[in-house]
């Protein structure tokens, strides 16, 4: 009998046992290099896939390009295969360890030749790495519409001639097509004989550094060195430069199939998507999404900054992320809410229209969100009706009827691709976040979109004559710590009068790392409480 007691208290110990000496689930490692250090780029991007338990390793700032400092790709593929061992997937900006950076992949002075030895590097790094799942993205290099457009990240003759070039483009994409009026021919001789032939001789000869480079990373993905290519059209038109060469790369790689290799417009929000495809395979996923526009032309919508309509670029987003198309909302991870205009133009968050008063489309859109969130579908709304910062009218209405944190994603910043591809690949993961978590990514992209992209950035702009020192929107200088003072007092106005009073927003924190007013950097302070809004009311 004592025997029986005896074995009877081991079993019924040794769970307890067991579940003291039971290993700790271990942390994935995601390495995640950007094309920059831009916060949208870097930061806020591996902080959407840090929420779900993710380790994800990032080369230090000093490493990554920005707008002085063109990038280190030789010591980015140093630092890549040093942090390799260990980890499960990596998404990497061709860019970054070809030139160094996006903005180096415009300014760079290497030789074709330095460019293609470090795109054989993904040859050897896959062969030192044959278990490591391998994402890249990079640029098919963008075609500026003016001078002004480039923002000072072109060669500086793009200042004087950039219309021209990208007239001249335009032309040439054309005459390819469809041929040209015997009247575009005259303009096209006409600016071949305007246009410094050394500048354009150089604007050309860097592009064709570009194709080879892309043609070559095709070819390695067809020898199977990566899981999947992207390669994005940054700011491009129906007819440029940047849309010619990604018909020409989407024939060389029209054997390899979308299940592998996609050219699709935009070019900053690849990072999101490649991460969050990267999540779904180790995974073993694949999310569903159900997408609505506003009425009007909607779908056929061909934004600003892109050279195809709206629902096609969000077709590639979505198979970039790994997802596949619903057309029942009910079964979609994600119901993606698309903010066009009725008429199918997009315009600019700067826009004197721009100032919160109802338009067209605007209650209809609302009442959309609404419903969608009363049945209890995870949505994301994609706010591409202006480019360069939220539809104020929009936003108010949402604040208005409560519903700012009871949906799942928010983008509204920059180009429409960009907005919509970044809102599709966080929108996708917030399935497996907290409440708390998600909330906290909406509320970043509300602070930088909807207050200083399209509200603090304009006012302050309009200001900048008043404060003291050289400085202007492009290169702040001496103004740059006024102008960071001016945005901190003035987003912490906006967030009293439009967000809930969380505590986490009674410091802030804005300043400017590109040294210019286009992009900020807004810090606050922990994100604790937020959850309790999307449950009351």
């Amino acid at each position: 009998m004592g025997f029986l007691i005896l074995c009877l208290t081991f079993i019924l110990a040794a769970p307890v046992v067991l579940a003291h000496h039971k290993e700790e689930p271990k942390v994935q490692k995601i390495l995640y290099v950007p094309h920059d250090n831009r916060p949208i780029s870097d930061k806020q991007t591996a902080e959407v896939v840090e929420k779900l338990g993710y380790q994800v390793v990032v080369p230090p700032d000093n490493l990554l390009g920005d707008r002085q400092d063109l990038g280190h790709p030789d010591e980015l593929w140093a630092w890549l295969k040093e942090n390799a061992q260990g980890a499960e997937a990596a998404v990497v900006s061709s860019d970054s360890m070809l030139y160094g950076s996006l903005v180096g992949s415009r300014k760079h002075e290497y030789t074709q030749e330095q460019i293609l030895q470090r795109a054989e590097q993904f040859r050897d790094f896959r062969k030192a790495f044959p278990k490591l799942q391998l994402y890249v993205f990079g640029s098919i290099m963008r075609t500026p519409r003016t001078g002004e457009a480039s923002g000072h990240e072109e060669p500086a003759y793009y200042r004087n001639y950039g219309a021209d070039i990208f007239r001249y483009t335009v032309l040439k994409d054309k005459n390819e097509v469809e041929g040209l009026t015997r009247r575009e021919k005259k303009e096209m001789a006409f600016l071949e004989e305007l246009i410094p032939k050394k500048s354009l001789d150089d604007w050309m000869g860097r592009r064709k550094k570009n194709f080879a480079a892309n043609e070559t990373l095709i070819r390695l993905t067809r020898e199977k060195t990566f899981h999947y290519l992207v390669l994005g059209r940054d700011d491009n038109a129906p007819y440029s430069q940047t849309h010619l060469e990604s018909r020409h790369l989407s024939q060389e790689g029209a054997d390899l199939g979308k299940t592998s290799f996609q050219s699709m417009a935009g070019i900053d929000e690849a990072g999101m998507l490649l991460l969050s495809r990267a999540v779904n395979t180790l995974r073993r996923e694949v999310p569903f999404l159900y997408v609505r526009y506003n009425w009007g032309r909607g779908e056929y919508t061909v934004p600003s900054y892109s050279d195809e309509k709206i629902s096609a670029s969000i077709a590639s987003a979505v198979m970039a992320a790994g997802g596949m198309m619903v057309t029942n909302p009910a079964k979609a991870d994600l119901v993606l809410v698309v903010n066009t205009n009725p008429n199918g133009k997009t315009y600019e968050a700067n826009d004197r229209a721009n100032d919160g008063t109802p338009r067209e489309g605007t209650k209809y859109l609302a009442d959309i969100v609404s419903d969608y969130v009363a049945k209890g579908y995870p949505v994301g709304i994609a706010d591409i009706a202006y480019a360069n910062g939220s539809d104020n009218a929009l936003m108010a209405e949402l604040k208005q009827r409560g519903l700012l944190f009871k949906i799942r994603a928010y983008a509204g910043w920059n180009t429409a691709t960009n907005s919509t591809g970044f809102v599709l690949g966080e929108g996708v993961l917030t399935k497996l976040m907290k409440d708390d978590d998600v909330d906290a990514l909406l509320l970043t992209r509300y602070l930088d979109d909807w207050a200083y992209q399209a509200n603090v950035r304009n006012t302050i702009a309009r200001q900048l004559t008043w404060l003291r020192g050289d400085g202007v929107y492009g290169s702040l200088d001496a103004k740059r710590d006024a102008v960071a003072l001016r945005s901190t007092r003035m987003i912490a106005r906006f967030v009293e009068e439009n967000l809930p009073p969380f505590r986490s927003l009674e410091e802030i924190q804005v300043t400017f790392p590109w040294n210019r007013m286009f992009e900020a950097d807004i810090q606050h302070g922990e994100r604790k409480e937020i959850s309790y809004f999307r449950h009351a009311g």
